[in-house]
């Protein structure tokens, strides 16, 4: 017996199992299964019996697609063994001390080594740091299925570039990064990746090279939002608006266009400290990275700072007073609230004695509840009227309101803090409108 090639795949001859039906997992599973037979497994049984119904929660797949299509949706892992090759798409989150997670990954990788059949390919989609793949997973691999890597199975490294929400950047209009342990499990993973992915392949030379690309991607870009967010925290202090000087400075043909911001999510606020972790373990101390996670991580505090101090120079009585919240979904016009940066306005502004509400048409009640403990508003005039407004997310229904909105939902004249500058001063001039 001889592991498996492209054709055995696309016949049908030998499935793919996808590990984890998230944000990532299920895009990618569905993109799979037009070419392929799909297995997509998840640990959640809900979750299982929402797709097979047709209903995805995250709202990235319709339910017409998700009921035309032939995944095998389950929960039960004795259904992997009638696969060949594995995608591992399970979540890679960091711990309260900002120290990597890889418990999802690792579990992950024993449920595979358990049912997986000789000769199989596993790959793996999560963010890591370099190495993980090689040094972490494979051993737990070959001493959970009793098999010898290169052998009887074989690795690879895909890093997944979902963007949540995103309807114009999806899985086939990426361009897809593959790696294998061989040559032959490269090629492969071009193969059927290129199957489906019409932005093009590229192959990196080992695995090592494709983890630290994914990475970084996001390292760069946290970088660039913590340069503005330092820069917003000048300009404040200098009483200029920086969204009029992001404006003017953006004129200019090489001018990179980052914007201020919350740093959320469960890839730009989190990746870099897998990065700075691997670093450090090497024995370099990642200044300028970790720089930039200090300013990002400490901006909810700054925008709640703000607005304390707003509210006090109109005379308001900060204890007991009320402010809405709009948005806490870590990006705008998605469902997902992992490592939302709002929460972080939320606590600042309850430590002073505010009673503060949280209101998002996009966000699941019951799950924001069971993370946070919150009780999402139904509407934002159900606890009206507001000392203060924060408008934290760029939702495509707040982007509609006009300034006789927030007078109907406030107690005196409007005090608005727009966190991501959605709202034109000239057009709130009877408002006090601040502006991240």
């Amino acid at each position: 017996m001889a592991f498996p090639n492209f054709q055995d795949f696309k016949t049908g001859k030998e499935k793919i199992a996808v590990i984890g039906l998230g944000y990532v997992g299920l895009p990618l599973a569905t993109a799979l299964s037009q070419k392929f037979s799909v297995v997509g497994f998840d640990i959640n049984k809900t979750r299982i019996e929402e797709l097979k119904k047709g209903f995805d929660r995250t709202g990235e797949i319709s339910s017409q697609v998700l009921k035309s299509s032939p995944i095998i949706f389950t929960s039960s892992p004795e259904t992997l063994k009638s696969c060949k090759l594995f995608i591992v798409t399970v979540p890679t989150p960091i711990d309260k001390h900002k120290i990597p997670d890889l418990s999802p990954v690792k579990s992950a990788t024993r449920t595979v080594a358990t049912h997986m059949p000789k000769h199989s390919i596993i790959v793996y989609e999560s963010t890591v740091y370099p190495g993980v793949t090689e040094e972490i997973c494979v051993p737990i691999l070959e001493k959970t299925s009793g098999m010898k890597y290169m052998q009887d199975f074989k690795v690879g490294y895909s890093p997944e570039r979902v963007n949540p929400g995103d309807k114009v950047h999806t899985i086939e209009n990426i361009v897809k990064v593959v790696s294998g342990c061989d040559e032959y499990t490269t090629e492969l993973l071009a193969k059927i990746y290129g199957s489906i992915i019409k932005a093009g392949i590229h192959k990196a030379p080992n695995i090592k090279t494709a983890e630290a690309a994914k990475v970084i991607e996001n390292t760069q870009r946290d970088l660039n939002i913590a340069l503005m967010n330092e820069l917003a925290l000048i300009f404040h202090k200098l009483d200029i608006d920086t969204r009029d000087v992001l404006e003017a400075a953006g004129t200019k043909w090489n001018f990179l266009k980052f914007e201020p911001g919350l740093v959320g999510g469960h890839c730009i606020g989190v990746d870099p400290y897998y990065l700075t972790f691997k670093a450090q373990e090497i024995g370099h101390h990642p200044e300028v990275i970790l720089a930039g996670r200090r300013i990002n991580d400490s901006m909810g505090k700054f925008v709640a700072e703000s607005v304390v101090k707003l509210m006090i120079k109109e005379g308001k009585q900060i204890l007991n007073s009320k402010v809405l919240i709009m948005g806490l979904t870590f990006k705008e016009n998605i469902k997902d609230i992992r490592n939302t940066k709002v929460i972080d306005i939320y606590t600042e502004l309850n430590s002073y004695g505010i009673k503060t509400f949280i209101h998002d048409p996009f966000a699941i009640p019951e799950e924001v509840e069971k993370e946070y403990g919150i009780k999402l508003l139904q509407t934002i005039k159900d606890e009206a009227p507001y000392d203060a407004i924060v408008v934290a997310v760029k939702h495509e229904p707040y982007k509609k309101l006009q300034l006789k909105d927030f007078k109907e939902i406030s107690n005196g004249k409007p005090i608005i803090a727009d966190v991501k500058g959605i709202y034109n001063r000239s057009e709130f001039k009877d408002a006090i409108l601040w502006r991240l």
